[in-house]
């Protein structure tokens, strides 16, 4: 069975954000790659108890019901740690990006207070920036836990992870906003150009 694999990121010194939390943020990312195979690894087991075992299909449908948890959070946190590779740099005021933002919002400006407002919600969750391929425009939206609510059919380009773990060895939860605002004073938007230039398919 092919495997998922775990990427390393290049991820030098950040502003606010720590080394330590870095570093357990990667051990949970690590989590969420090997549970992932492993849940797949696992199905196929339980599946040949069918027949013998009427409780075997419940179990194979509660680990279908949580690869997506799991295959998610990896995904997610894939494109959070690449946003926060290679160095901070800013978006250009003429890119393909920054017209995108201005046409669907008005201004830059207004679309970061609108995102980081987003980022604030209470609870867990992530603050998610996506390329509709579909209507060709820019759609930014809360995403709970990280398996509920995705949007379908749409290019994740930018993902701001709000579960405590991301931030909780460097702020409390009732100075979270000090985090957001870390997170864009390293933000790569070279990496977020990139991805929205060439949205997947």
């Amino acid at each position: 069975m092919k495997k998922f694999e775990e990427i390393k990121f290049n991820i030098g010194e950040l502003k606010g954000i720590s080394a330590k939390n870095i570093e357990e943020h990667l051990k949970l990312y690590a989590g969420y790659v090997k549970h992932a195979n492993l849940i797949l690894e696992k199905i196929p087991e339980y599946k040949g108890y069918e027949k013998e075992d009427s409780f075997a299909p419940y179990v194979v449908g509660e680990m279908e019901r949580r690869f997506s948890f799991e295959y998610n959070g990896m995904r997610n946190h894939e494109i959070y740690f690449e946003s926060l590779s290679g160095g901070a740099k800013t978006l250009p005021e003429n890119s393909q990006l920054q017209k995108a933002i201005e046409e669907e919002w008005g201004s830059y400006e207004v679309w970061l207070n609108h995102f980081k407002a987003i980022a604030l919600t209470r609870g867990i969750g992530w603050a998610m920036l996506y390329y509709d391929r579909k209507e060709k425009r820019l759609l930014s939206t809360w995403v709970d836990e990280q398996h509920l609510g995705q949007l379908q059919d749409c290019s994740l380009i930018l993902a701001l992870d709000m579960w405590e773990h991301a931030y909780v060895y460097d702020y409390p939860t009732s100075e979270k906003k000090k985090y957001v605002e870390a997170f864009f004073d390293n933000l790569n938007w070279g990496v977020v150009e990139k991805k929205f230039q060439e949205p997947e398919f």
